[in-house]
């Protein structure tokens, strides 16, 4: 059976067109963005569409809507919330240490990948890009990361550095906004493979994450599947009634 292919909204694809237009200076600071009317002529595409593209560039905080006169670029860079979720080098950083990253692999896949997290399947669409990596804390490994990024929402993602940060990746090469982030803890042992990458012989508890990630209602950006070492690693969590 072939795998299907990622479909990607014709909205989404033409704010990545705006957005792109911007990061590359074709479209400065101050400057209008293609009207609604522009844009239906363009893309021979409906009045609804053109709308939700628009308010998808204003919501990644690109641009701003001025009622009455258009769409315009905005001044200054723009600052994504969403990349400090569970983000490994920050948490680090805040808390004294030096993080840094080996890539250990990296591919394209032509098939997709699913997993089931808080007992809902979720099914990225085919092509794949899967990275896989060790990060550190003080040159202490402290996690094996595996996730899978969509490379119908970062096409071409291999140009760029993949032993940084990802958040930042989506955010500043394509303008996506994190709107969800589903994850699932589970403890489990560090197998004989697992104990290798951390250079240790007696296997100890360890905490697997299994994240979905959302750019858009019902499209995912990234899966992931990792493995934090329990010995040195803490998760909390705070809830508000």
């Amino acid at each position: 059976m072939v795998a299907e292919k990622a479909e990607v909204p014709k909205y989404f694809r033409i704010s990545q067109k705006i957005i792109e237009a911007v990061c590359s200076g074709r479209l400065k600071p101050g400057m209008r963005v293609p009207s609604e009317n522009e844009i239906i002529s363009k893309y021979g595409i409906s009045n609804t569409t053109a709308r939700k593209a628009l308010q998808e560039v204003e919501a990644a905080g690109w641009c701003t809507r001025v009622k009455g006169k258009g769409t315009f670029v905005r001044g200054r860079s723009v600052q994504h919330s969403a990349a400090r979720v569970l983000g490994f080098a920050r948490n680090m950083r805040e808390a004294g240490y030096i993080p840094s990253t080996k890539l250990l692999d990296a591919r394209r896949l032509e098939t997709t990948y699913s997993a089931t997290i808080n007992g809902r399947r979720y099914v990225m669409r085919r092509p794949v890009y899967k990275i896989h990596r060790l990060r550190f804390a003080d040159d202490i490994p402290m996690m094996i990361e595996v996730r899978y990024i969509s490379i119908a929402f970062c096409p071409g993602v291999e140009k760029h550095d993949l032993t940084g940060s990802l958040y930042e990746i989506y955010g500043k090469h394509y303008g996506l906004r994190l709107v969800e982030i589903q994850q699932m803890l589970t403890s489990v042992m560090l197998d004989a493979g697992a104990l290798e990458f951390f250079d240790m012989r007696e296997p100890v508890p360890a905490l697997r994450v299994e994240g979905v990630t959302f750019c858009g209602k019902e499209m995912i950006l990234e899966m992931e599947d990792s493995i934090y070492r329990g010995d040195k690693y803490r998760f909390s969590v705070c809830s508000k009634p």
